[in-house]
């Protein structure tokens, strides 16, 4: 065996100069030399003593290196988590949740008419006179509601009231 890792380390200068030649990536081609030579070293006992150990190297190394390739060809979308890894990890999205869920109980709140103006203008982008003809009320009368369902939306958000419930005067 010791004569074995003797003569293999004899030629790894040249398995790496053609595992560059092959891989064109200095990272890839350390890979390949590493996955080569470990596997000349977990075979060395097929190695047949008188044959030309260089080309049996050079074997190992161009046979594992096919390998990858039609392997890559079966699994094209591989890439290096390096080029997405800022991607993977998920920002903290509890501050949005909180809003949105003191957003979501300050309108349960409002009174139902100025709540069905807020949502049909905020959440459903209807126009004034849509909105008008949906309720069936003045184009004034969905001003004035907008208006003050924003402003209780506000101060409820801005006192930090939206946890603790209803304190506006109901405006008929």
């Amino acid at each position: 065996m010791d004569d074995i890792k003797a003569e293999i380390t004899v030629h790894i200068a040249s398995l790496r100069r053609y595992a560059r030649a092959l891989m064109r990536d200095r990272s890839d081609a350390e890979d390949l030399m590493q996955d080569a030579l470990a596997r000349a070293l977990s075979r060395s006992h097929q190695f047949k003593p008188g044959t030309n150990m260089r080309a049996w190297l050079f074997t190992i190394l161009h046979n594992i290196h096919v390998n990858n390739v039609r392997a890559k060809v079966v699994r094209p979308n591989e890439v290096p988590v390096e080029d997405h890894e800022q991607r993977l990890s998920t920002p903290a999205r509890q501050d949005g949740r909180i809003e949105l869920r003191d957003m979501s109980r300050a309108i349960e709140t409002l009174p139902a008419e100025q709540r069905q103006v807020l949502l049909l203008v905020g959440l459903e982008g209807m126009k004034y006179d849509e909105v008008a003809t949906v309720l069936g009320v003045p184009i004034g009368t969905v001003m004035s509601r907008l208006s003050r369902a924003r402003e209780a939306v506000r101060n409820r958000l801005s006192d930090g009231q939206a946890e603790s419930g209803p304190t506006l005067r109901r405006i008929k």
